[in-house]
């Protein structure tokens, strides 16, 4: 059924007041939907804090969005490998002396598709090691600045969590035997939504004031699959963008926008395009599958997590 509780376009960002006095930090926010949410943002008067791997991309962005907006837009960089974990421990440490509050983690950066098996620094599978355990690990470690604020950590998901093996394998999680690009992405992106809705139940169990929300930007035409896919999905990917099936990145943030931002949302949700195949179109709640907060593998990728990176909640 489809979410009609923002009108028939949808969530816009014409629904934002003013954020003048907040802080949002955005993992990958140099390019693609990251970069979009920032324009967003600081349209409205917030401070954003870049957390990017390449400082030589994001001092292009950054000087985009100051010559938009003007030069005292409230945008700086916390140099951050995700593949790394000193790298985020050493980006969060900086965060915590040089942010004093922060309203919402975004945590919107991700690898894709990448062709042949690669392992992070940690030995992780790059997919699950980047978009799950890289952010894992910044969540954790920011996570009381954050309920200082009362804020919200947003989850950006992929609906490649429907693909693959719909499951975690939890017997060969970096994919020793018989690697797939895709099924690999999907499976550190329903990582990702296991862990956010895993976090959501401990946050309540524990009385803590977080909220987590779980989205993704439907067809978007970013860089995502263009920087770490194989050929022949590079091309695909092209020849698909332009179509009316892919819609612009700036639609593409909508909805991380509205889940940094907007009050009264469900939180045990995916949030999203709610037109054709919830790939494009008006953004609202749209359709969460059971197996994504299965409880069981949500309790036990949790206990995996923190004995792989070697972080504690």
């Amino acid at each position: 059924m489809r979410d009609t509780r923002f009108g028939p376009q949808g969530w816009t960002p014409e629904r934002l007041g003013s954020l003048a006095g907040r802080t949002y930090v955005i993992t990958g926010a140099n390019a693609g939907t990251g970069f979009q949410a920032a324009r967003i943002l600081l349209s409205k008067g917030a401070r954003v804090v870049m957390l990017n791997r390449s400082a030589e991309k994001s001092a292009v962005a950054i000087r985009a969005l100051k010559e938009e907006f003007g030069a005292g837009a409230e945008v700086s960089l916390v140099r951050t490998d995700l593949a790394d974990l000193a790298s985020v421990r050493a980006a969060a440490d900086e965060v915590l002396g040089t942010v004093p509050r922060i309203d919402a983690l975004i945590c919107n950066a991700a690898i894709a598709q990448v062709p042949t098996r690669r392992l992070t620094v940690d030995g992780f599978e790059s997919q699950l090691g980047t978009n799950h355990y890289g952010h894992f690990v910044l969540c954790g470690m920011l996570f009381d600045r954050i309920e200082e604020a009362r804020g919200r950590i947003v989850v950006v998901a992929s609906l490649g969590y429907r693909l693959g093996t719909r499951a975690i394998q939890f017997d060969d999680m970096n994919w020793d035997r018989k690697y797939s690009a895709n099924s690999a992405y999907s499976q550190s992106k329903l990582a990702q939504m296991m862990f956010a809705y895993e976090l959501q139940d401990r946050i309540r169990a524990a009385n803590r004031h977080v909220e987590v929300y779980v989205c993704h930007p439907g067809a978007s035409a970013t860089s995502l699959i263009s920087t770490s896919g194989g050929p022949l999905t590079r091309l695909a990917w092209w020849l698909m963008t332009r179509t009316p099936m892919v819609q612009t990145a700036e639609r593409g943030a909508y909805p991380e926008v509205m889940c940094a931002t907007e009050n009264g949302l469900e939180q045990r949700a995916l949030h999203g395009p709610t037109g054709r195949m919830e790939t494009v179109g008006p953004v609202g709640r749209g359709t969460l599958e059971p197996h994504a907060h299965d409880k069981a593998a949500m309790e036990r990728l949790w206990e995996r997590s923190e004995q792989d990176t070697g972080f504690s909640w």
